[in-house]
């Protein structure tokens, strides 16, 4: 559980958010929505531990793995392929270290690395990224093609394939469907729909939202208020709040 007890949180001057509290459960998908500039994607980076509190706390299950999309793709030689598999850090340092064992001829260091491997699901490491490509949009040769050949609108699709392929615990998309046409759009509600993890998503796409999430958070003058239900649901339920 992802839990944010009487947080209060500033940016320079500005209070973007106090007394905040807020769980959220594994296989809860939830929308955070507001107004730009009111603290969203600085949630995030509290979350991520890359911001203090300046009052209360962000708990998190010990061990969690956190997955959330690079906002920049710097041009490289490293295939599509290599980029989405590069999204599970210890399945990346395994590859790496059966070529480096096998290279030297160290063959009785293989075993337990093997082993690991297969406990990882790591043997179906290229069919998984592959099919995570192939639902993105790309085209089939498109997985041996390096970073450089692509456009920076695909390469954000590369980092949010990186993303799902990490084997995570708490996933947080940021504008996930910006770069994306419908049918890409519609793969990802499947995909997520199915993650068993939890999920907190930025969006502005009102369809993405209703078609997506258990639960809204709304920031609002410093204020983080939830709701259960989809973005329909909560538009409902603040209206009759309001009225």
């Amino acid at each position: 559980m992802l839990a944010l007890s009487q947080v209060a949180l500033r940016r320079g001057r500005q209070l973007l958010f106090e007394d905040a509290s807020l769980q959220v459960h594994r296989g809860q998908r939830l929308g955070v929505i507001g107004r730009n500039g009111c603290g969203k994607s600085s949630l995030f980076a509290l979350i991520r531990g890359e911001l203090e509190t300046d009052r209360g706390e962000v708990t998190l299950p010990r061990g969690c793995a956190i997955a959330s999309v690079r906002q920049e793709t710097p041009s490289s030689d490293r295939s599509a392929m290599d980029t989405v598999i590069d999204g599970d850090p210890e399945l990346r340092q395994l590859l790496d270290d059966m070529r480096a064992v096998e290279t030297s001829g160290r063959t009785e260091e293989l075993q337990p690395l093997l082993e690991r491997l297969e406990e990882i699901d790591g043997f179906t490491a290229e069919t998984r990224a592959g099919k995570l490509l192939h639902g993105l949009g790309f085209a089939p040769g498109d997985a041996d093609r390096s970073v450089s050949e692509f456009s920076g609108g695909w390469r954000m699709r590369l980092n949010l394939a990186q993303a799902l392929m990490s084997r995570s615990d708490l996933l947080l998309l940021d504008e996930p469907t910006n770069h994306l046409d419908l049918p890409a759009i519609l793969w990802l509600e499947r995909w997520l729909k199915r993650y068993d993890g939890m999920a907190l998503i930025i969006s502005h796409d009102r369809d993405f939202l209703d078609s997506l999430c258990t639960h809204i958070a709304h920031l609002e003058h410093g204020q983080v208020n939830a709701y259960t239900g989809n973005y329909s649901q909560f538009e409902d339920a603040r209206a009759c709040l309001l009225y």
